[in-house]
């Protein structure tokens, strides 16, 4: 069968991180939502996604073809109805589409002509962007039981302070010494040659992907992801990080999510919590407005390629775009546009040439290439949001 992925109706409000990439390719948990469908499903999927990403993320469409939401994640029971699919049935749960069967053409699908499905069991989605640093603990979770399940664990040094070992798991080639690992307050997953330094203490539930890194005497709170070949130090709380992102230094990181390729300047804070205690709102791609999010703890989103200058103060509910660079005193503003230049001062327009000199040379110290897709994603995003920019 041939499974495709599509972004659905959730895309919108999970920007900026899907300014550069499919709902399918957010990270939650340990792997991304595509990650944990192929391993569900057992196969490869390709994506449904904006006309300017298809170039990096192509479908591959077939005669026969189960297009299923990305927003939504897997579990046993949806997963066996989605096998159990056939020509022109659909699941639906609510209103909202999970599944399809077809052999037509996207663009022509009608659902009054399906048999529906209805989905009734709970389903963890990712809808907005605060989802991600929000439902990471039960991500986690559910992805430790998917990827460790009848695999040993390599053996925990013997200088490691741990609580709960049994619900840590250790892939070959990481390293770590002299640090403390609580895990009875949920699962610790340290990935393939990542390395905790000696001094760190962390609490579950916690994901060190592969080749991440965890700098000496970092505190960090459980339920927080550091992706691929990520770095950490300081104080972090209930983040996510993309791959190849930083937060290296001391300072304060929290209830928040960094896309790919940012990184946080040494003794940089986010408020997650306003002085008053009031409700959380975020800016909406959508409304142009400022959202409702129902969270009194929410911190800073920040897109790909962004980054920040030492001492940089984010007040609670930040919301960065896509390769902006912030520096100077004082608080910036709680909505940066993508492409952004400045600080509390005020912004200029951030130069695509200059952006992309910055991003070849950022990529090319971990051996990744800066080539014509990534440029040709960056320079639609630069276009599509220049109304928010004072230019």
């Amino acid at each position: 069968m041939n499974y495709i992925l599509f972004d659905g109706p959730a895309r919108n409000a999970l920007l900026p991180f899907t300014f550069t990439r499919p709902v399918a390719d957010i990270l939650i948990g340990i792997l991304t939502i595509r990650q944990k469908w192929e391993a569900y499903l057992g196969s490869t999927t390709t994506t449904l996604t904006e006309e300017y990403l298809s170039e990096k993320y192509p479908m591959v469409e077939m005669e026969c073809n189960v297009m299923i939401n990305a927003s939504f994640l897997p579990n046993p029971t949806l997963v066996e109805m989605i096998r159990n699919l056939e020509s022109n049935q659909a699941i639906f749960k609510g209103e909202e589409v999970i599944a399809f069967f077809t052999n037509e053409e996207q663009e022509e699908v009608n659902f009054d002509t399906y048999e529906i499905l209805e989905y009734t069991n709970e389903c963890l989605t990712v809808e907005h962007t605060w989802d991600i640093f929000s439902k990471n603990g039960e991500a986690l979770r559910a992805d430790f039981e998917l990827v460790t399940q009848e695999r040993k664990s390599q053996a925990i040094p013997k200088s490691v302070n741990v609580i709960a070992p049994e619900n840590i798991f250790i892939e070959e080639g990481a390293k770590l010494e002299f640090v403390t690992l609580n895990a009875a307050t949920g699962p610790i997953y340290i990935g393939k040659n990542a390395e905790i330094m000696e001094g760190s203490v962390i609490r579950g539930p916690f994901a060190l992907c592969e080749g991440g890194t965890v700098k000496m005497a970092a505190k960090i709170y459980g339920a927080t992801t550091v992706g691929p070949f990520s770095r950490v130090g300081g104080e972090i709380n209930n983040s996510v990080l993309f791959a190849y992102s930083n937060k290296g230094h001391d300072g304060f990181l929290g209830n928040s999510v960094l896309g790919e390729w940012c990184n946080i300047g040494a003794d940089s804070n986010n408020s997650n919590l306003k002085n008053n205690y009031e409700e959380v709102r975020l800016w909406s791609y959508e409304t142009e407005g400022f959202a409702k999010t129902g969270l009194q703890f929410c911190g800073l989103m920040m897109g790909d390629h962004s980054k920040c200058g030492i001492n940089t103060m984010f007040n609670t509910g930040t919301v960065v775009g896509v390769s902006s660079n912030i520096f100077g005193s004082g608080f910036p503003r709680n909505f940066v546009p993508s492409f952004s230049w400045g600080g509390a001062a005020g912004f200029t327009t951030y130069t695509t040439s200059k952006a992309f000199a910055t991003a070849k040379l950022v990529m090319s110290r971990r051996n990744v290439d800066f080539d014509e897709k990534e440029r040709a994603i960056l320079e639609h995003v630069f276009e599509e949001t220049k109304k928010w920019r004072k230019e």
